[in-house]
């Protein structure tokens, strides 16, 4: 009875087109309540939700997007990936992609990043020939990225969810798999550009100057490199290392570009206020979920379940693989992960799966959902900033998901693929 209101409970929520924090919260309050847990522990665990040191790194990571988003270093960044591909068909769509890599070392956010990318290459792209629902799907997917390349929100979230697994070797673990999630997005872009002609008109274009554009896009490239140096070198943690790339992107922004005013940044103060809110408050309400759950031992048993079914390990695996892609469609990584995490951290216990590979796997398939359609987030925000329908993605969408989906098995066959990086590191 419990059980089935947990489930049920949300399940109806979400159909009836409750947001999925109120469903979480609701559905909880509603087990713990028939399982005579005791109401006044919802509070509780909402505040316990949250009151997590590695969170206060969101916020400054959401605030550190803004800013390099307002402070042109995405131009910047444009113009030095575009010396480094040439000018060819397929050429600028391939970069958009490295740019979104350098901006998912960043910020940290698909669906951020999308519209950040989004605003500063539709209009090149579409003056380059390239058709909007091509550039709508080469965005979104470009953008799934960033939830592997660090700093990525939905990594930190998983690191405060499992414990065993800490945020610097999770930063690292990602690092290899995102880059080649990356470089598999080329391929489908140069052979679906060069098959039907787009980028024709950029191909008389000039080159920018390599000194010039590699001087004007290092304060932007120095990022990833200070946050990821300064915490191997010590020199600060996770969450401080966030709050140093805030500065050093206002320090950028303000004297070196010279591009941010004070009303940008009390904008840009609000965004990512409102942004990290709608983060915290999914994370609370989840807490309440989660807290139900265990605490009626669920997840304990429907993880026993699964595997009683007798499928071997790599059967599991791939029924985890299609559920996660498909739920991966309907909602961002940070919300998967607070739902099925504690029913998942089980089965991953009972096949001893190594925490830090599995949640770079499972953020992965996440990516891989956020710009598969009908309800792909990422997607979603491109094809608004293009101004096309989703469906009219749906031609062009389907080669850079098998390109990615083909990451995802190197990585199931090859973990030392998250897994050497922080080794190395001695993480």
């Amino acid at each position: 009875m419990t059980t089935a209101a947990l489930f049920l409970g949300f399940l109806v929520l979400f159909v009836l087109g409750t947001p999925v924090a109120v469903a979480l919260g609701l559905a909880g309050t509603l087990a713990i309540w028939l399982g005579d847990l005791g109401v006044m522990s919802v509070p509780t665990q909402a505040y316990t939700g949250i009151a997590k040191y590695p969170l206060l790194a969101v916020p400054m990571f959401v605030l550190v997007g803004a800013i390099f988003d307002r402070s042109g270093v995405a131009l910047r960044l444009v113009n030095f990936a575009t010396v480094l591909v040439g000018r060819r068909p397929g050429a600028l769509a391939a970069v958009t992609v490295m740019v979104s890599m350098f901006l998912g070392g960043i910020s940290g956010s698909g669906p951020a990043n999308a519209a950040a990318v989004g605003g500063a290459m539709i209009g090149a792209l579409s003056r380059a020939g390239y058709p909007r629902a091509f550039s709508a799907s080469v965005i979104g997917a470009a953008a799934a990225t960033d939830i592997l390349i660090p700093p990525s929100i939905a990594l930190i979230i998983y690191s405060v969810l499992v414990p065993q697994a800490s945020v610097p070797a999770l930063f690292a673990a990602g690092m290899i798999p995102g880059i080649l999630a990356g470089l598999a997005l080329m391929g489908p872009i140069f052979w679906m550009s060069k098959t039907h002609g787009f980028g024709l008109a950029e191909k008389d274009l000039p080159r920018p100057p390599f000194w010039r554009s590699l001087m004007e896009a290092s304060w932007g490239l120095m990022a990833p490199v200070l946050i990821l140096g300064g915490m191997r070198a010590g020199w600060f943690t996770p969450t401080e290392a966030a709050v140093m790339a805030v500065v050093y992107g206002l320090f950028v922004g303000f004297v070196v570009y010279r591009t941010l005013t004070l009303r940008d940044l009390y904008e840009m103060f609000v965004e990512a206020a409102e942004i990290s809110g709608v983060i915290l408050v999914v994370v609370a309400l989840a807490a309440i979920f989660g807290y139900a759950g265990s605490t009626l031992g669920v997840f304990d048993r429907a993880a026993t379940a699964i595997v009683a079914t007798g499928g071997s390990e790599y059967v599991i695996l791939a029924m985890l693989i299609v559920m996660l892609i498909v739920i991966g469609m309907f909602l961002d990584g940070v919300s998967t992960f607070l739902i099925l995490l504690p029913l998942l951290m089980p089965i991953a216990a009972k096949f001893g799966w190594d925490p830090v590979w599995f949640g770079v796997l499972l953020t992965l398939k996440i990516a891989i959902g956020q710009f598969t359609p009908p309800m792909a987030v990422n997607l979603m925000v491109s094809c608004r900033i293009a101004g096309v329908p989703m469906e009219a993605t749906l031609r062009w969408v389907g080669p850079l998901i098998a390109a990615m989906f083909g990451v995802l098995v190197l990585l199931i066959v090859f973990p030392e693929l998250a897994l050497w990086l922080p080794r190395a590191l001695g993480y």
